[in-house]
């Protein structure tokens, strides 16, 4: 059987100032353990051997250039084969979406699935959204590019607002859009059985 490739951009921060950059540094909470997330070890457990999860550290993620997560990206996507699976979560949804409306890709994407992905600086609470992360007025190029696109959104979010599925809905009319009542408000869970089994569906339609 083929081996699939995944490529996961993870979320980040931006701010419109270093002063507000430090300040969030000063106060951010600090942690002890890890947190166990579904993009870890459940991903790769579930999913098992038949499939490749390549997950980048894009530049400054607590600061973030889209500029910069450009060039890491490209490099990657250099070098990913065909019917390679898309996922971005948070910041990583909005790049991948941004990325996609802009670009065409020259190979074949099999699956994109936006997940928490801002629509714009009014649907982020609590956050500035700025850095080149802003979404031009046609996104038509991303299904152009992607054969399946999914976004995910959840009711309980209180980073990203429930409100960006619909901002999506009407710029994006053939992707399908899944709007979950709680999944650990920001996506802040350890396990997404979901999307596994989205994953398997889409992989299955091609072998």
């Amino acid at each position: 059987m083929k081996k699939f490739q995944i490529l996961y951009v993870h979320g980040g921060m931006t701010f419109k100032n270093r002063e507000d950059y430090l300040d969030y540094l000063r106060n951010k909470d600090v942690r002890l353990n890890e947190k166990v997330r579904w993009h870890g070890k459940h991903l790769r457990t579930e999913l098992g051997e038949d499939f490749h999860i390549i997950k980048p550290r894009m530049p400054l993620q607590d600061n973030a250039s889209y500029e910069e997560w450009k060039i890491v990206f490209e490099n990657y996507l250099d070098v990913v084969g065909d019917d390679v699976i898309l996922i971005g979560s948070s910041l990583g949804g909005i790049f991948l979406s941004k990325y996609l409306s802009e670009n065409r890709i020259d190979k074949k994407i099999l699956a994109t699935y936006l997940i928490a992905a801002p629509f714009n600086d009014e649907l982020v609470s609590g956050e500035d959204l700025v850095g080149g992360f802003e979404l031009g007025e046609d996104l038509s190029l991303i299904e152009e590019n992607c054969d399946n696109v999914t976004l995910m959104f959840s009711k309980d979010d209180d980073c990203v607002l429930v409100d960006s599925a619909d901002k999506y809905k009407e710029k994006l009319s053939n992707s399908k859009i899944i709007v979950y009542d709680s999944k650990g408000g920001h996506f802040d869970i350890s396990e997404f059985p979901e999307i596994i089994e989205m994953i398997r569906e889409d992989v299955g339609k091609i072998l």
